[in-house]
């Protein structure tokens, strides 16, 4: 990740995690979003006016976990060099949270701990929305809310259409969004199939994945620099 020409490969493995899992947590977590947290305001008043969900307050709870998060994520992402360090620290989460949910189900630990898992997640995906906002250049657009990136995309396509696809800057433009978009997609179908069928545990996979990739491109800047 080191490396500053990869801004490809950062994008679609941010926004493919994000999307695994907002997902994930939705699906296995009780209707709970951990990327767009402010869509958990949207499914606590549908729960509450409905009476399907009596601990449907704990929605609210994700709010000031996210808004903790992204504090956290800003003091630790301040030193430019260290960048990279907040992607590590949510691979780590992510795959505590994962472990925790595999003793949560084996040990029949009470409901809470399905709701301390989904606020794990969702601190770790405020991070990565600190490392967003403040290494913006680092990705082709927000790894984890797509509203922005698509309302771009479809700036973009207007301009394209009605330049008679001449418009070249807009063409690039395009292409970065729905490399954004589809890995985000990608992710959230990943997402819904493992949640089905295993669970949280599947927390693991973005977490291995986010650390290996640190790790390894930490270990190829060292060699550069030899």
């Amino acid at each position: 990740m080191e490396n500053s020409n990869n801004i490809w490969y950062v994008t679609i493995l941010l926004s493919a995690v994000a999307g695994y899992c907002d997902t994930v947590t939705f699906v296995a977590a009780n209707s709970m979003f951990s990327a767009h947290v402010t869509g958990n305001f949207i499914v606590f008043a549908y729960q509450i006016i409905n009476g399907s969900d009596p601990q449907a307050w704990i929605k609210l709870l994700s709010f000031p976990v996210f808004v903790a998060a992204v504090i956290t994520g800003g003091q630790i992402g301040a030193e430019a060099g260290k960048r990279y360090r907040l992607l590590f620290i949510e691979g780590i989460l992510l795959l505590i949270s994962g472990i925790f949910a595999i003793s949560a189900k084996f040990y029949s630990i009470a409901y809470w701990s399905v709701h301390f898992t989904a606020m794990m997640v969702v601190f770790a995906m405020g991070l990565q929305n600190a490392f967003g906002k403040l290494y913006a250049k680092e990705t082709y657009g927000p790894t984890t809310m797509m509203t922005g990136n698509v309302t771009q995309a479809s700036l973009d396509l207007g301009s394209l259409l009605f330049s008679l696809f001449k418009n070249t800057v807009s063409l690039g433009a395009l292409k970065n969004q729905t490399i954004t978009i589809a890995g985000f997609l990608g992710g959230c179908l990943t997402g819904a199939l493992m949640a089905k069928n295993f669970g949280l545990p599947v927390l693991i996979a973005p977490g291995l994945l986010l650390i290996i990739c640190y790790l390894s491109t930490t270990r190829q800047a060292a060699r550069q620099l030899q």
